[in-house]
């Protein structure tokens, strides 16, 4: 009797402790879910606070590095512009625009990620894609899991997460893990989504490069903080020589097919932090952060003389293609400028100076030139 009452209380105890246990496992499930519910929230407002494309793509990538233990993360995103697929954003490794990796639009790959709208390995999409050949395009990055960035039935890009931290030896994911990557996915689309609306709003659709309004917005910041910070700056202004002569005697397509070309070449001139743009007609501007006025007449001149050397061909057409500059450069002692209108004001008047004295120049404003002209 009194042995049957000890293993009825044993019993109980193990119950007890057992429910114990449960409830606390179920009660650090929820808090993880809690914790992992304020961390989504967090990452929404890092996203949403970002607007400039190529800082957005970073901090997606390297949210999900931290958020999934990865060593590594990639993202293609859809050409919304050029319409000519999804393209590999993120990789340092690709320096030459022409060498973009790109999967197609009508790849079988996006078509397959698209309709399983959910994180897969990558041999399970090749399970579910068969033999195709832009598989290999993401294979070269050795990924643990592939995962689509779907807006509104919309694939807006594809998150390929590569070599994984392994955990207790497992380097799998969990159901739940999916769950969470799903979701940061999710709103890395929305956000992408609306910076790319601001580029295309804020971008020339023929030259793909800046607009006025734009330009002026940026020149308002880094003018600011040059002032505040006693830095330097300097605005370019670049105007095709004699444009009229290819549209005449060419047709319009030339004229255009000279802006977007020349627009090329004075990208390639440039550093990523530069801001270049299409100021109108056949005129550009770009902006130098941090340029002194050495380095500003540097580019200016870099940039004219490649498209001087160019080799221009339209329908078989060799055209020899020139262009004028002129540079301002903010300086608190010798040029303090402090409004944007000004400053690019002041490289139009050596713009001027470039024309006039016989084209295919540059030329850098002296601000002893106004005091000349008043006293005239």
């Amino acid at each position: 009797m009194i042995e049957t009452k000890e293993k009825t209380k044993h019993t109980r105890r193990k119950t007890k402790k057992n429910r114990a246990q449960e409830i606390l496992e179920v009660t650090l499930q929820y808090e993880k879910k809690i914790y992992d519910l304020e961390q989504l929230l967090d990452i929404a407002k890092s996203f949403c606070s970002t607007l400039d494309f190529s800082n957005l793509l970073e901090s997606i990538v390297y949210i999900c590095m931290a958020q999934m233990h990865v060593l590594g993360a990639e993202i293609f995103v859809r050409d919304f512009i050029s319409n000519e697929g999804f393209i590999l954003e993120t990789s340092r490794e690709i320096q030459d625009e022409n060498a973009k990796i790109i999967i197609p639009d009508d790849s079988p790959v996006i078509s397959k990620l698209l309709e399983l709208n959910k994180p897969v390995t990558y041999s399970e999409l090749c399970l579910s894609v068969g033999t195709c050949e832009d598989l290999s395009v993401l294979g070269k990055f050795s990924p643990t899991l592939i995962v689509p960035l779907i807006q509104r039935n919309h694939l807006n890009g594809v998150l390929v997460l590569q070599e994984r931290i392994a955990i207790d030896d497992d380097t799998s994911y969990t159901e739940y893990e999916q769950e969470q990557i799903m979701s940061i996915a999710t709103l890395a689309s929305v956000a992408i989504n609306n910076a790319r609306l601001l580029e295309m709003s804020s971008t020339d659709m023929m030259t793909h490069l800046k607009l006025k309004y734009y330009f002026f917005s940026v020149l308002s910041e880094v003018l600011d903080n040059a002032i505040q910070m006693q830095k330097s700056a300097a605005v370019l202004m670049f105007d095709i020589d004699f444009f009229k002569h290819f549209n005449d005697t060419y047709g319009h397509e030339c004229g255009d097919y000279v802006l977007i070309t020349v627009a090329d070449l004075i990208k390639k001139s440039l550093r990523e932090t530069d801001v270049a743009s299409r100021y109108g007609g056949e005129e550009f501007t770009v902006l130098l952060n941090e340029a002194k006025e050495e380095e500003a007449m540097l580019v200016a001149e870099r940039i004219r003389s490649a498209i001087a050397n160019h080799d221009f061909v339209y329908n078989d057409q060799h055209m020899h293609v020139t262009i004028s500059g002129g540079v301002s450069v903010f300086d608190k002692d010798s040029n303090p400028v402090t409004a944007p209108n000004l400053f690019v004001d002041q490289a139009d008047q050596a713009l001027y100076i470039s024309k006039s004295s016989g084209r295919n120049k540059v030329s850098l404003y002296a601000p002893f030139l106004e005091s000349l002209d008043s006293e005239d």
